[in-house]
């Protein structure tokens, strides 16, 4: 299929090449661009922009006195602020778990520089090492014509 057809479409053409990193079916990417289809508007944004939008939209329906509509808007805000919820709550697992990574990887780094040390100080170690270092000869400057 042509890519260019593809694109505006209704097809998601990413340049990642559609590998998004997903949590549960939610983006983990808080710049992902989500397109929403509302009661009257359709919008495109981050889940924070369209949080956002959808409030005030509730609250202007809502002053203008037809409840019906505001509901409708303020239950497209709870989507994206649930949206927003998974997003951080899925952003604090992974920073929780970064950290046991880094000290895993730093036992290991610990472990490999103790074997080190013990096989750099056992006997075996110490008769293979030369005792003088040996002296390099250098090199006289050529002479100045």
């Amino acid at each position: 299929m042509n890519i260019k057809r593809m694109r505006g479409r209704g097809h998601r053409g990413g340049g990642n090449g559609g590998t998004a990193r997903h949590y549960g079916g939610i983006p983990l990417n808080r710049n992902y661009v989500f397109e929403s289809v509302g009661p009257d508007v359709r919008l495109r944004g981050t889940a924070q922009q369209l949080y956002e939008k959808y409030s005030q939209l509730g609250r202007d329906s809502n002053s203008a006195g037809d409840r019906v509509t505001a509901e409708s808007y303020f239950q497209h805000a709870e989507h994206y602020f649930r949206i927003l919820s998974a997003m951080n709550q899925a952003a604090q697992q992974s920073q929780q778990a970064q950290p046991m990574v880094s000290q895993q990887n730093g036992k290991r780094h610990t472990s490999l520089e103790a074997e080190l040390e013990q096989a750099l100080d056992s006997p075996a170690a110490a008769s293979e090492r030369p005792t003088e270092e040996p002296e390099v000869p250098v090199a006289a400057a050529p002479p100045e014509e």
